[in-house]
Protein backbone atom coordinates (compact mmCIF):
# COMPACT_ATOMS: atom_id res chain seq x y z
CA UNK A 1 0.00 0.00 0.00
CA UNK A 2 1.20 3.32 -0.47
CA UNK A 3 1.05 5.59 2.79
CA UNK A 4 1.18 9.52 2.94
CA UNK A 5 1.56 11.02 5.79
CA UNK A 6 0.60 14.77 6.71
CA UNK A 7 3.19 15.59 9.43
CA UNK A 8 6.66 14.31 10.08
CA UNK A 9 6.34 14.29 14.25
CA UNK A 10 7.02 11.19 16.50
CA UNK A 11 3.28 9.97 15.60
CA UNK A 12 3.85 9.35 11.98
CA UNK A 13 7.43 7.90 12.45
CA UNK A 14 6.15 5.24 15.04
CA UNK A 15 3.53 4.18 12.88
CA UNK A 16 5.32 4.32 9.52
CA UNK A 17 8.36 2.79 10.55
CA UNK A 18 6.18 -0.46 11.13
CA UNK A 19 4.50 0.01 7.90
CA UNK A 20 7.41 0.24 6.20
CA UNK A 21 8.79 -2.51 7.87
CA UNK A 22 6.07 -4.70 6.28
CA UNK A 23 6.66 -3.54 2.93
CA UNK A 24 4.40 -0.70 2.51
CA UNK A 25 5.93 2.54 0.58
CA UNK A 26 5.59 5.77 2.58
CA UNK A 27 5.99 9.54 1.70
CA UNK A 28 6.27 11.49 4.43
CA UNK A 29 4.86 15.42 3.57
CA UNK A 30 6.17 17.63 6.04
CA UNK A 31 5.75 21.69 6.26
CA UNK A 32 10.08 21.70 6.66
CA UNK A 33 11.59 19.57 3.96
CA UNK A 34 14.53 18.91 5.68
CA UNK A 35 12.94 17.37 8.60
CA UNK A 36 10.48 14.88 6.41
CA UNK A 37 13.86 13.64 4.09
CA UNK A 38 15.48 12.95 7.82
CA UNK A 39 12.32 10.55 8.54
CA UNK A 40 12.60 9.44 4.97
CA UNK A 41 16.21 8.54 5.71
CA UNK A 42 15.41 6.72 8.93
CA UNK A 43 12.72 4.43 7.55
CA UNK A 44 14.86 3.02 4.67
CA UNK A 45 14.72 2.99 1.09
CA UNK A 46 11.19 2.47 0.75
CA UNK A 47 10.32 5.59 2.13
CA UNK A 48 10.64 9.36 0.38
CA UNK A 49 9.47 12.64 1.30
CA UNK A 50 8.13 16.17 -0.17
CA UNK A 51 5.77 18.67 0.69
CA UNK A 52 2.18 18.23 1.99
CA UNK A 53 0.50 18.15 -0.87
CA UNK A 54 2.49 15.73 -2.60
CA UNK A 55 2.23 12.96 0.16
CA UNK A 56 -1.94 13.81 -0.23
CA UNK A 57 -1.48 13.03 -4.08
CA UNK A 58 1.27 9.96 -3.22
CA UNK A 59 -1.30 7.91 -0.45
CA UNK A 60 -3.62 5.60 -1.48
CA UNK A 61 -3.87 5.99 2.33
CA UNK A 62 -3.10 9.23 4.38
CA UNK A 63 -2.65 9.94 7.74
CA UNK A 64 -3.22 13.17 9.32
CA UNK A 65 -0.07 13.23 12.08
CA UNK A 66 -0.35 16.71 13.39
CA UNK A 67 -1.55 18.52 16.49
CA UNK A 68 -4.86 19.13 16.28
CA UNK A 69 -5.13 22.34 16.20
CA UNK A 70 -3.04 22.47 12.68
CA UNK A 71 -4.90 19.81 11.36
CA UNK A 72 -7.73 21.77 9.07
CA UNK A 73 -5.00 24.09 7.88
CA UNK A 74 -2.28 21.47 6.76
CA UNK A 75 -4.96 19.75 4.72
CA UNK A 76 -5.91 22.89 3.37
CA UNK A 77 -2.26 23.01 2.22
CA UNK A 78 -2.56 19.46 0.88
CA UNK A 79 -5.23 20.72 -1.57
CA UNK A 80 -7.71 19.15 0.46
CA UNK A 81 -10.76 21.35 -0.45
CA UNK A 82 -9.86 21.33 -3.96
CA UNK A 83 -10.39 17.78 -3.66
CA UNK A 84 -7.08 16.40 -3.20
CA UNK A 85 -8.08 13.62 -0.96
CA UNK A 86 -11.58 12.68 -3.27
CA UNK A 87 -11.32 8.53 -3.33
CA UNK A 88 -8.39 8.44 -0.73
CA UNK A 89 -8.59 6.40 2.37
CA UNK A 90 -8.03 9.66 5.29
CA UNK A 91 -6.75 8.27 8.62
CA UNK A 92 -7.15 10.82 11.56
CA UNK A 93 -5.54 9.44 15.05
CA UNK A 94 -6.10 13.30 16.45
CA UNK A 95 -7.16 13.97 19.64
CA UNK A 96 -8.64 18.11 20.96
CA UNK A 97 -7.71 17.14 24.31
CA UNK A 98 -8.09 20.58 26.47
CA UNK A 99 -4.97 20.41 28.62
CA UNK A 100 -5.16 20.12 32.35
CA UNK A 101 -9.07 19.69 32.07
CA UNK A 102 -8.93 16.55 30.40
CA UNK A 103 -12.45 17.47 28.29
CA UNK A 104 -12.50 17.33 24.27
CA UNK A 105 -12.49 20.73 22.21
CA UNK A 106 -13.49 20.57 18.94
CA UNK A 107 -14.88 17.39 17.22
CA UNK A 108 -11.94 16.36 15.06
CA UNK A 109 -12.84 13.61 12.87
CA UNK A 110 -15.92 15.94 11.82
CA UNK A 111 -13.90 18.46 11.46
CA UNK A 112 -11.33 16.77 9.39
CA UNK A 113 -14.23 15.34 6.71
CA UNK A 114 -15.65 18.32 6.56
CA UNK A 115 -12.25 19.66 5.03
CA UNK A 116 -11.83 16.73 2.76
CA UNK A 117 -14.81 16.56 0.51
CA UNK A 118 -14.95 12.91 -1.29
CA UNK A 119 -12.08 11.52 1.11
CA UNK A 120 -12.93 8.44 2.93
CA UNK A 121 -12.25 9.42 6.48
CA UNK A 122 -11.60 6.67 9.12
CA UNK A 123 -11.05 7.34 12.79
CA UNK A 124 -7.74 5.20 14.41
CA UNK A 125 -4.80 4.90 16.35
CA UNK A 126 -6.29 7.88 18.72
CA UNK A 127 -5.82 6.19 22.12
CA UNK A 128 -2.50 5.26 22.93
CA UNK A 129 0.58 6.98 23.56
CA UNK A 130 3.14 7.14 20.67
CA UNK A 131 5.45 5.36 23.03
CA UNK A 132 2.61 2.01 22.66
CA UNK A 133 2.85 2.20 18.47
CA UNK A 134 6.83 2.01 18.75
CA UNK A 135 6.25 -1.35 20.71
CA UNK A 136 7.01 -4.46 18.09
CA UNK A 137 4.25 -5.58 18.70
CA UNK A 138 2.48 -3.97 21.32
CA UNK A 139 1.18 -6.95 23.34
CA UNK A 140 -0.09 -6.53 27.33
CA UNK A 141 -0.11 -9.45 29.57
CA UNK A 142 -0.45 -11.69 26.41
CA UNK A 143 -2.80 -9.89 24.83
CA UNK A 144 -2.06 -7.97 21.52
CA UNK A 145 -3.54 -4.51 21.57
CA UNK A 146 -7.42 -3.59 20.04
CA UNK A 147 -7.24 -0.80 17.95
CA UNK A 148 -11.08 0.53 17.31
CA UNK A 149 -11.99 2.14 14.10
CA UNK A 150 -15.03 4.02 13.24
CA UNK A 151 -15.86 4.74 9.50
CA UNK A 152 -18.07 4.72 6.77
CA UNK A 153 -16.58 3.04 3.55
CA UNK A 154 -16.06 -0.21 3.73
CA UNK A 155 -12.96 -0.07 1.37
CA UNK A 156 -11.28 2.64 3.78
CA UNK A 157 -12.06 0.14 6.71
CA UNK A 158 -10.59 -2.33 5.18
CA UNK A 159 -7.21 -0.55 4.45
CA UNK A 160 -6.64 0.50 7.93
CA UNK A 161 -7.52 -2.89 9.22
CA UNK A 162 -4.98 -4.18 7.31
CA UNK A 163 -2.32 -1.81 8.80
CA UNK A 164 -3.69 -2.33 12.39
CA UNK A 165 -2.75 -5.73 11.89
CA UNK A 166 0.86 -5.22 10.42
CA UNK A 167 0.82 -3.85 13.58
CA UNK A 168 0.36 -6.66 15.20
CA UNK A 169 -2.76 -5.31 16.92
CA UNK A 170 -6.46 -6.34 16.57
CA UNK A 171 -8.69 -4.41 14.82
CA UNK A 172 -12.02 -3.91 16.73
CA UNK A 173 -15.30 -2.16 14.89
CA UNK A 174 -16.55 0.69 16.44
CA UNK A 175 -19.19 1.78 13.56
CA UNK A 176 -20.06 4.47 11.35
CA UNK A 177 -17.82 7.90 11.45
CA UNK A 178 -20.66 9.54 13.54
CA UNK A 179 -19.18 7.26 16.06
CA UNK A 180 -16.20 8.81 16.00
CA UNK A 181 -16.72 11.58 19.15
CA UNK A 182 -17.31 8.37 21.33
CA UNK A 183 -13.29 7.32 20.61
CA UNK A 184 -12.44 10.90 21.07
CA UNK A 185 -14.60 10.90 24.03
CA UNK A 186 -12.80 8.12 25.34
CA UNK A 187 -8.84 9.45 24.52
CA UNK A 188 -10.46 11.81 27.22
CA UNK A 189 -11.49 9.58 29.72
CA UNK A 190 -8.49 7.75 29.74
CA UNK A 191 -6.36 10.53 29.62
CA UNK A 192 -7.95 12.22 32.29
CA UNK A 193 -7.48 8.95 34.54
CA UNK A 194 -3.97 8.20 33.87
CA UNK A 195 -2.43 11.33 34.57
CA UNK A 196 -4.81 13.03 36.66
CA UNK A 197 -5.55 10.41 38.86
CA UNK A 198 -2.67 7.91 38.11
CA UNK A 199 -5.59 4.96 37.72
CA UNK A 200 -5.14 2.42 35.35
CA UNK A 201 -8.55 3.18 32.88
CA UNK A 202 -8.23 -0.33 31.69
CA UNK A 203 -9.26 -1.63 34.94
CA UNK A 204 -12.79 0.48 34.75
CA UNK A 205 -13.99 -2.33 31.93
CA UNK A 206 -14.78 -5.80 32.51
CA UNK A 207 -13.90 -8.74 30.32
CA UNK A 208 -16.43 -9.44 27.66
CA UNK A 209 -17.00 -12.62 29.95
CA UNK A 210 -18.61 -10.57 32.31
CA UNK A 211 -19.77 -7.51 29.81
CA UNK A 212 -23.98 -8.45 31.10
CA UNK A 213 -24.66 -9.06 27.31
CA UNK A 214 -28.51 -10.44 27.57
CA UNK A 215 -30.02 -12.48 24.82
CA UNK A 216 -30.49 -10.39 21.32
CA UNK A 217 -26.91 -8.69 21.52
CA UNK A 218 -28.21 -5.97 23.65
CA UNK A 219 -27.12 -4.81 26.99
CA UNK A 220 -29.17 -4.96 30.28
CA UNK A 221 -31.36 -1.46 30.85
CA UNK A 222 -30.08 -0.03 34.44
CA UNK A 223 -32.77 -0.59 36.81
CA UNK A 224 -34.74 -3.26 34.13
CA UNK A 225 -34.36 -6.10 36.62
Amino acid sequence: MRIGTLGAGSMAEALTTRWAGQGHEVMIGARHPEKGAALAGRLGPGATSGGFAEAAAFGEAVLVAVHAEAAVEVLEAAGAREGALRGRTLIDCTNAIVPGRFTLGAPMAELIAEATPGAHVVKAFNLCHVDVWRLTPPVFDGVPLGVPLCGDDPGALAAVRTLIADLGCVPLPGGPLERAPLLEATAALAIGLWLGEGADARSALPPLSHAGIEDGGQPPVPGSR
